[in-house]
C-alpha cells in the first residue's frame, strides 16, 4: 500500500470512530468524496484515504463538535467561504478583528468600507499578531505586505506563517507545511500560525 494512504480499517481503529460517523460525516460534506479513494486488493476492492489530511480532519471534527454543529463544521472546512464580504464596522460588532486592527489596515491602505474574506483574513493575522504583543505596528506592515504578495499562493493549500527576530531585527515568512526549515541558533521564532487552522476559525466566526 502507498505510504500516503490509509485503508478504511486502520482508519477506524487508529481514531476510534464508527463507520457509521465516517459515512454520516461524508454526507454532510466534513470529508471530500474525492478522499474515499477505491483500490483492488488481495481480498477485492477496499477504500483507502490521504492518511495526513484525514487524520488531521478528523481530529479537528472531533474537537470541536461538541460545541459546533456539524453543518456549521462543513462551512467552516468549505474551500470557498459564500458571501464573505463584511462592512468594516461589523468586523468590529461581532468581535472578529478589533478597531485598532482595522484603523492600522485603513491608515496603511485607504479608507474601505467592505471587507472581502480574503482581506478579512489578513486583518483575523494581524489582530491576533498584534493582540498577543508580539510584534508592533511597524512590524505589521511588514506582515501585511507578505500576506498581500505571497498568500494568494497558498489558497486551499497548508501552511504556515512565521514571525522571526534576531539581535532586535524582525521578519517574517510564508512556508508550507511540507517544507523543512531549519535557521540558525541566534534567530528566534516568535510567532508560528498555522494558515489552515486561522481559515476555519475566521469561517466560524463568519457563520
Amino acid at each position: 500500500m502507498e505510504k500516503d494512504l490509509i485503508s478504511k480499517k486502520e482508519l477506524l481503529e487508529m481514531t476510534g470512530i464508527s463507520y457509521g460517523q465516517l459515512y454520516r460525516w461524508k454526507r454532510k460534506n466534513l470529508l471530500p468524496e474525492e478522499w474515499f479513494i477505491k483500490k483492488s486488493t488481495f481480498t477485492g476492492q477496499g477504500t483507502f484515504f490521504p492518511k495526513d489530511k484525514i487524520l488531521d480532519r478528523i481530529k479537528k471534527i472531533k474537537s470541536r463538535k461538541e460545541d459546533t454543529s456539524l453543518d456549521d463544521l462543513a462551512i467552516m472546512f468549505a474551500s470557498t467561504f459564500i458571501n464573505g464580504i463584511l462592512e468594516k464596522d461589523h468586523l468590529v460588532e461581532r468581535n472578529i478583528v478589533t478597531e485598532v486592527t482595522i484603523d492600522f489596515y485603513i491608515n496603511e491602505r485607504g479608507e474601505m468600507e467592505k471587507f472581502s474574506f480574503e482581506k478579512m483574513f489578513y486583518l483575523y493575522i494581524l489582530d491576533k499578531l498584534f493582540e498577543s504583543g508580539k510584534i508592533n505596528l511597524e512590524e505589521g506592515k511588514v506582515v501585511l505586505k507578505l500576506l498581500e504578495e505571497q498568500y494568494p499562493k497558498f489558497k486551499g493549500n497548508e501552511g504556515q506563517l512565521l514571525f522571526i527576530r534576531k539581535l532586535g531585527i524582525s521578519s517574517c515568512c510564508l512556508i508550507s507545511n511540507t517544507c523543512e526549515i531549519y535557521f540558525e541558533n541566534d534567530i528566534k521564532i516568535i510567532e508560528k500560525l498555522s494558515l489552515s487552522d486561522l481559515t476555519e476559525e475566521l469561517k466560524i466566526k463568519l457563520v
